[in-house]
């Protein structure tokens, strides 16, 4: 499993023209799973995204994690986190088919939701647009 953590003051998808998930502070994950992966790699995901101390205390470090800073979190499934890109166009072998990535992707996020965050999506397999207001910027990838 792999995501793009950014640390955002706002972010939003929209599908079709309406706003099927929306956040204030938080993060805006983008969440690929891979062919291999297990509820397991979903269970650890959600800790590490839970657990990533990147909001700054009172000395302006990194130091405060995502729910003692009021976090929000909005998820959205991102295949394409697995291109394999050896050729010009891109190949996703490597990607977890719907039947496996649709459970796993559902897991991470009610992981997230038993940890008391506020988590909004996007649909998986739509076409989406995704806008944020980056904080930092502050981007970070988790891989397992």
């Amino acid at each position: 499993m792999r995501s793009v953590v950014t640390r955002v003051n706002e972010a939003q998808v929209t599908i079709d023209g309406k706003v099927a998930g929306q956040i204030e502070k938080g993060f805006l994950v983008l969440l690929g799973v891979h062919k291999d992966d297990t509820e397991e790699t979903a269970v650890w995901m959600a800790d590490r995204i839970c657990g990533l101390r990147v909001f700054e205390d009172e000395n302006g470090k990194m130091n405060v994690a995502p729910k003692d800073a009021g976090a929000e979190l909005l998820i959205v499934s991102q295949f394409t986190l697995y291109a394999d890109v050896s050729s010009r166009r891109p190949g996703f072998t490597d990607a977890a088919r719907p039947e496996t990535a649709i459970p796993l992707y559902e897991k991470v996020i009610d992981e997230c939701r038993s940890r008391g965050f506020k988590v909004e999506t996007g649909e998986f397999g739509a076409d989406m647009l995704v806008s944020s207001v980056n904080d930092g910027p502050v981007t970070i990838i988790i891989e397992k």
